[in-house]
């Protein structure tokens, strides 16, 4: 038994399936302008300069080394933590951070600091580092 099917077509002229396709065209242009729009924002979320060895907590070692708070062989760099604590924008592409970084020596000793700078999505070292020795915790949990 043979089967037979009605192939049903919309009734539309040339012109109207090509109107259509410069709708659909425009569209994806608008989709991929909103699309690049949203990645350019990306780029201007607040820099993350929150590594180890990144600005911030390697010129606060430099600050403690010159002060003769700590040295290179009493560190273990393994254990450094940072954590931003904040994230200001204060110009075109420039925030003031403050990172909390955490030092902890061979013997134990921990020595804590805040450090203040501005950074940039480019660069993490837009300004000096000023650093915040903490000396005692009051009130609250780590």
């Amino acid at each position: 038994m043979i089967k037979r099917y009605k192939i049903c077509r919309p009734l539309v002229t040339f012109e109207e399936r090509l109107s259509g396709i410069v709708v659909l065209r425009t569209l994806y242009d608008q989709y991929e302008e909103e699309q690049k729009q949203l990645a350019s924002s990306a780029v201007v979320k607040d820099p993350d300069c929150t590594g180890v060895g990144s600005w911030a907590p390697s010129m606060a070692f430099v600050h403690l080394k010159n002060a003769g708070i700590t040295d290179n062989d009493k560190l273990d760099f393994t254990k450094t933590k940072v954590v931003r604590l904040a994230s200001e924008k204060i110009g075109n592409d420039l925030y003031r951070q403050l990172h909390r970084v955490t030092f902890t020596e061979k013997s134990g000793r921990i020595i804590e600091v805040i450090t203040s700078n501005d950074a940039s999505s480019q660069e993490c070292s837009m300004s000096g580092v000023e650093v915040y020795v903490v000396s005692k915790r009051l009130g609250g949990t780590r």
